[in-house]
Formats: C-alpha cells, structure tokens, sequence
C-alpha cells in the first residue's frame, strides 16, 4: 500500500522507514524494537483495519503471542508517539477487530535524512529484519531474537525473552505455565524497569494460583506486581485488569469487581475483562445481565472461557437442552479447559444421569491437571453410588490439592470413617462465621453443612438461604447432591428452591424478551427445558 514511499507523513509525524525512525520536528521519539514493527505493519496498511492474526503473523512471528501482547506493545506504541487511546490521533483500536491508523498517509516531498545518515546507512539502506532462533543453554529451549540493521537499537533487551514467555503463557498448560514464569523473571532481571515483564508475570503467577493449584503466594505476588504498575501507571486499563484478576484469584470479589470496573472505564473494548467481570455476575445471582456481557461479545472466540460461561449461565437460567448441547461440545472442543471439565459432568448429575456423569468424570480426571471443584463432583457422585469411603477419599484429595480453601477442608473432615468430633464442629463453624464476608455464596453454604452436622437443620436451611442472598441460583444441584440430602425432607426446604425458581424465571423471561438475544438461542421456551427436576 506503500508503494515505494520510504519517507511518510502521519498528521505531524515524519516517518523514516529506511532508517526505521519517527521524528517530530526535531525530536526523535522512541520508537524501535517491536514497537518499530508494529508501526511499520500499521503504515503497511494505511488506514484499513489491521486484524489480531495479521499483527501477530507479521510482527512477532515466528513467535507465538496472544492479543493482551500485542494490546501491551500497542500500549507502548502510543506513549512513545505520544497519543492518548482515548482521544487517539495516531492509532486507534476497532473494537473487536484489530487496529488501524487514524489517519491517511502522505509521501514526504523530499528525502529530509542528512547526507552523513545516508553514508552511514550505505547499501543495508532496505534490509529487512531477521528472525532467527539461539538455541539456550540452560534448557535448550529456541528463543526469537532479532538482528537489526547497524542503526537499530532494540527498544529491550529483555524482548526476546518476553517473546518466548507470551508463547508459553498463552499455551494454556500448567508446565508451559510455569515455564512461561521463569522467562518472565529472567526478563524482569534483564530489565527491571519492563513493564510488560511485570504484566506478563503478574499474570502467569495469577494464572498458576487460579488454573493450576498453585501457592496462594503466587497470587498475592501478583497482587503486587499489579499494584506496582496501577501505581506507576494509573490511566493503564490493562494493570486495573490485571489487578482485578490477582483479587478474582484470591477470592476477593468485591476488589475484583471494583477493578474490572476501572479497567473497562479505561478501555471499553477490553472484552476479556467484560468476560470476566460477566463471570463474578454469575456468581452473584445476576445470570440476564452475565449472559447478555457474554452474548454480544464482539470476538468471543477470544475469550477463552466464555463458551463455558454461556453454558452454565443458560443451565442456571433453566434452559438445561441449551445448557447440555453446549456443555457437552465444549467438553469435546477444549480437553484442556479445567472448567468444561468440570460443567458437563457436574451437569449430567443435575439432570440425574448419573452413569453419564460418572464416565465423563473419570475423563475428565484422565485429561490433565486435577481441581478441587473435580474432586467434590466425585466425592458426590461416589456418595450416591454407596461408596462413603471412596467418597471420603476423593474429598481428601480435593482438600490436599488447595488446602487454603475453607469448604474443601471442612468437606474432607466432614466425611471421614470416623467423622468429625462434636468440639471440632462447634469450633469450625465459629471459625467460619468470623471469617468476613468475601462475596461468595460457598461461606454460607460451608456453614450451612456443618449446622446440618449438628443436627440443626433450621439454622442450615438459614444458611442457605443467606447463599442464595449472596448469589447462589443451583436450585438443580440443590435437589440431587447427596451433601445435603439430610434437609430435604426439613421444613423450609420446598420454600428455598421456590424462592431460587422464582428468582430463576424472572430472569429468564428477561432473556426471552431481550432484544439482544441471538439468532441461536431463537429455539429457547419460556418453561424450564426438560431435564430438570
């Protein structure tokens, strides 16, 4: 689209690309290294939108990136051309798509370089950059590196690194996780002042403490990291983002929540973070609102639990032959989700298909990376086959995966041969109810198992209905889980699931009403859809 123009104007810059150089004016502005490519695919292109495929296949490849690095290096595109992505002049993103330029090019009517930078260049004066791979010693592992012409000075020395650390991150898998990690210190100890190297750990440490049963010290590590850059950066949405999801990891949802705010007040077309956000929607109870977020998505093949979410959002909404048609394609489409792992089976068992349930368990369980929420589903199931140690063992297992987490504990004491002592009940549940109030539903429905425990099963009923209070819409699980098969026959039991339902099917009307609701949800009813109980 250049067409031989080596010497451009983009409104008041002057752009070089022989000498791979922006100025204003006088000034030269720091632009090199991958911010450099970036710009030059952009200038590529004029003012058509550049897609996410296009920017990683001619900017980092042959590495392997997601789109928060290519957002993060657009990120530092802007501050070295001195824009503002909220008023942007020189690059703006299309929400969805990719980015482009704001405006068109115009060819410079003279060559502006001095005769001594036309010497210096000499007859490299079009060399193109090069990618090669150094093999690493240490871990024989090929990482891209760049060779620039003479005059080119990368703008990090870390960025090969980061490069491969990207790579490993958006791989998805627990060791490339912790491979992805180590690179991510090692860019850190390269350039300390790197800031996608902060961003890029933050989020790997998030993502081992959240996916893959990691110390809960990774995520308050991230929570740092994080906090370091919203500190140094405050106008930078993806820091509040990431911030967010070291809180979301945690367990802190109202900090969470706050974050996810802030970031999309900074950048509106962060979907990832409206996806997340979508997420703690769910969980407290506001099921329209997290499927509409989810639903008119504008890349959901981005995002990569939304499919998961929708799913789950329509199975608590009640449109279960919607819910299992989804639930049972992911769970074929992504092995290596932990989460589809999880919905489809725990699904089956609230339809009551048991046996089904069961098989898709044990594959999930053969796939990978166990999780506690994996566990429970089969301590469940094993408690309605009749096999309370099997049972108490999977319980056990869940407990020793995550043993921070409150119900698992409290779950594996409550089932074992010998069960728990008296003494041991009372202080638990004293403990739990000083804990503060995190925004989840599962503190209630903790204290609500060790009420029925003690044999109180008004108190646990009251539990409960302090979960549904804090979000919990499971009226399907709470029928058919054998944990709380002693209040079924309480009184007040038949109230608490009308009270779920009825919740349920006024959001549900919402849904069926909405004019935003897409072309394939069209075959929705406005009754629960069979297979619920």
């Amino acid at each position: 689209m250049l067409a031989g123009m080596t010497s451009v104007r983009l409104l008041d810059l002057h752009i070089d690309r022989a000498l791979q150089q922006v100025r204003r004016g006088d000034a030269v502005l720091p632009v090199s290294g991958l911010s450099w490519r970036l710009l030059d695919c952009l200038l590529e292109h004029g003012t058509d939108v550049v897609d996410f495929d296009t920017l990683a296949q001619q900017v980092w490849a042959p590495a392997v990136v997601g789109e928060d690095a290519i957002s993060q290096r657009v990120k530092l595109l802007r501050q070295a051309l001195g824009d503002d992505s909220r008023q942007p002049r020189y690059v703006r993103s299309v929400r969805g798509r990719g980015y482009q330029l704001c405006a068109p090019l115009k060819s410079c009517a003279e060559d502006t370089r001095t005769p001594a930078s036309k010497a210096k260049e000499g007859p490299q004066r079009h060399r193109r950059w090069v990618w090669l791979t150094a093999g690493a010693a240490a871990a024989g592992a090929a990482i891209a590196v760049i060779v620039a012409s003479p005059q080119r000075v990368p703008r990090s020395p870390a960025d090969p690194v980061l490069q491969r650390a990207a790579y490993y991150a958006a791989i998805g898998q627990a060791s490339n996780n912790d491979r992805a990690i180590t690179l991510y210190r090692q860019a850190l100890q390269i350039d300390p002042d790197s800031s996608a190297a902060r961003h890029g750990l933050a989020r790997a440490l998030a993502a081992d403490a959240c996916l893959f049963n990691g110390a809960p010290s990774h995520a308050q590590e991230a929570l740092r990291l994080a906090g370091q850059v919203v500190q140094a950066t405050p106008d930078d949405a993806a820091a509040h983002a990431l911030r967010g999801y070291a809180h979301d990891c945690l367990g802190a949802m109202p900090q969470a929540i706050a974050d996810y705010q802030q970031a999309l007040l900074r950048d509106p077309d962060d979907e990832r973070t409206r996806a997340s956000l979508a997420y703690l929607q769910q969980e407290q109870g506001h099921l329209a609102e997290a499927l509409k977020a989810n639903l008119t998505l504008r890349a959901p093949e981005r995002i990569r639990f939304r499919d998961v979410q929708v799913a789950r959002e329509l199975e608590l909404l009640g449109f279960t032959d919607a819910a299992a048609r989804r639930h049972a394609r992911n769970f074929q489409l992504y092995p290596d989700n932990v989460f589809s792992n999880i919905a489809w089976p725990r699904a089956l068992m609230n339809m009551g298909e048991q046996d089904k349930a069961r098989q898709a368990l044990d594959q999930a369980l053969a796939r990978g990376t166990p999780h506690p929420q994996l566990l429970r589903l089969q301590g469940e199931l094993l408690l309605m086959h009749g096999d309370p140690q099997g049972a108490a063992q999977a319980f056990e297992r869940g407990h020793q995966l995550r043993p921070q987490q409150s119900l698992g504990n409290t779950l594996s004491a409550l089932h074992q041969a010998s069960g728990p002592a008296p003494d041991w009940v009372v202080a638990r549940l004293r403990e739990v109810t000083a804990q503060n109030e995190d925004g989840w539903s599962d503190a209630a429905l903790e204290r609500a198992l060790l009420h029925q425990a003690q044999g109180d099963a008004g108190a646990a009923i009251a539990d409960l209905h302090r979960a549904v209070d804090a979000g919990f819409r499971d009226a399907a699980w709470l029928r058919v889980t054998p944990l709380f098969a002693p209040l079924q026959q309480a009184p007040g039991w038949e109230g608490l699931l009308a009270r779920i339902e009825a919740d349920v099917a006024a959001q549900r009307a919402q849904v069926l009403a909405a004019a935003w609701r897409p072309e394939d949800l069209d075959g929705l009813s406005a009754a629960p859809a069979t297979g619920t109980r």
